[in-house]
């Protein structure tokens, strides 16, 4: 009796495949995509999956931009609990920031304890970014040969006081370094004297989300994308921006990358879906930095999107625990900034996209090969022989409620919470084993 060619055969209507969406049969053998055929080739396999024809077989999402905090702040989040929010949202791939855990991972020893804290926790494939602080400088290449994907850096306070900010002035020391492996220096672009200024003039956050807002201008973000612009033209190294809220930087940030300069940049979520018109005083559930802005900003940061110029999107997920959040006390002076949108990411991003015209396609290469492509993960982005069998079901018409106590983050509380969205995520499979929720199977991941 002839043996099945393939562990697992996907039959579906409909497949993004080289950014389109075709009905094909998909082949896994040991965890990899082994062939893409027409749809009626009948490939044979140990397991097949007949996929609904309303429903769309995506490649896993790649979020580069996820704070797990483990370990040291594991009440706010855990590896267990963000890897089953990300598979939950379709992400089969994340990058773990290298602050909020304690000890921040700014050198060999510390990426160590990370991996040991992971161990056997972890329900989708890991990797780590390391950090770059003031007097780390001599562990950038260690903590590089030791497999993180970059380094991350503030240009304005972190949030917490174990991982400083760099000057200008420092950062462009490290980016000499990290260009002569052609390592990535990832930034927190906001400027320290910049706010300080605004501070020191009197406009302090409040309960009024106005008055966050003016604690935080564009300007902030314009004058540090500025210094890393100047600093990649004096180092060569390659560079990106961070969570990119105002829309006035696009044009500079168009004319560094028309320049030829190595630099890409992200948005989130949350600047591409939330209003500041529409934030009420003390909903502090939205507070987050650099801030979210107002709609003619979110329209121009869609266009920056469509147009090139910003090039991926990322959740930027940054809990906390309910009380640091101040769920109900509504000061964004001491409230903590970040918002949690880990396993909703992509039905957010869809819901505004589909609005809007844009296709699927489109936005899974804004969360799933694009960057994958910048922080170099190999294998992971795309639905293509050869690469990781890493692949979402996905109802586009779908509606749903968003419930934050139903969520596997660790903390229900979301700015999304009952927002009703469009498309849901049906099942997401690892290296061709569907996740259970219940057996963590992720690997780490090195660059």
């Amino acid at each position: 009796m002839t043996q099945p060619a393939f562990d697992v055969v996907f039959r579906a209507q409909q497949v993004l495949h080289d950014g389109s969406i075709q009905p094909l049969e998909v082949g896994v053998r040991h965890g990899k995509i082994a062939a893409l055929e027409p749809l009626g080739t009948s490939l044979t396999a140990d397991q097949l999956i007949h996929v609904p024809e309303h429903q769309i077989v995506l490649p896993g999402l790649v979020d580069t931009h996820v704070h797990v905090n483990e370990p040291g702040r594991t009440e706010w989040e855990g590896f267990d609990s963000a890897t089953r929010a990300a598979a939950a949202g379709g992400v089969t791939t994340l990058i773990d920031m290298p602050l909020n855990s304690i000890p921040s991972t700014v050198n060999v020893d510390a990426l160590d304890l990370k991996r040991a804290a992971a161990k056997d926790q972890i329900h989708i494939d890991t990797g780590f970014w390391g950090g770059a602080i003031p007097g780390n400088t001599n562990e950038l290449t260690a903590l590089h040969d030791a497999g993180v994907f970059g380094f991350k850096c503030f240009l304005e306070h972190s949030g917490v006081d174990e991982f400083p900010k760099l000057e200008p002035e420092e950062m462009q020391q490290d980016l000499a370094v990290i260009a002569t492996f052609d390592g990535l220096m990832i930034v927190h672009a906001e400027d320290a004297h910049t706010l300080e200024q605004v501070r020191a003039e009197g406009l302090q956050p409040s309960s009024k989300y106005s008055d966050f807002l003016a604690s935080r201008p564009g300007e902030a973000e314009s004058v540090a994308i500025q210094s890393v612009i100047d600093a990649m033209r004096a180092t060569g190294a390659r560079a990106h921006i961070l969570h990119l809220s105002n829309a006035d930087c696009l044009d500079q940030i168009a004319s560094a990358k028309a320049e030829g300069l190595p630099l890409t940049v992200e948005t989130c979520p949350h600047y591409l879906t939330l209003l500041s018109e529409n934030i009420d005083d003390g909903k502090t559930a939205f507070k987050c930095a650099p801030p979210i802005r107002e709609s003619s900003n979110r329209e121009r940061l869609w266009q920056g999107l469509v147009d090139g110029v910003i090039d991926i999107v990322v959740s930027d997920h940054s809990p906390s625990t309910l009380e640091l959040k101040e769920h109900g006390n509504g000061s964004f002076d001491t409230a903590w900034g970040g918002i949690s949108s880990l396993q909703l990411g992509l039905p957010v991003v869809w819901t505004e996209a589909r609005q809007r015209g844009i296709n699927l396609a489109t936005v899974a290469s804004w969360m799933a090969d694009g960057p994958a492509q910048i922080a170099q993960v190999e294998h992971k982005g795309r639905v293509a022989v050869g690469y990781d069998a890493d692949l979402v079901i996905f109802d586009p018409e779908a509606t749903w409620t968003v419930d934050a106590g139903s969520l596997h983050h660790r903390n229900p509380i979301t700015p999304y919470d009952r927002k009703e969205l469009t498309g849901q995520v049906q099942a997401t499979w690892l290296r061709g084993k569907k996740v259970d929720f219940h057996t963590p199977r992720g690997q780490f991941l090195r660059s």
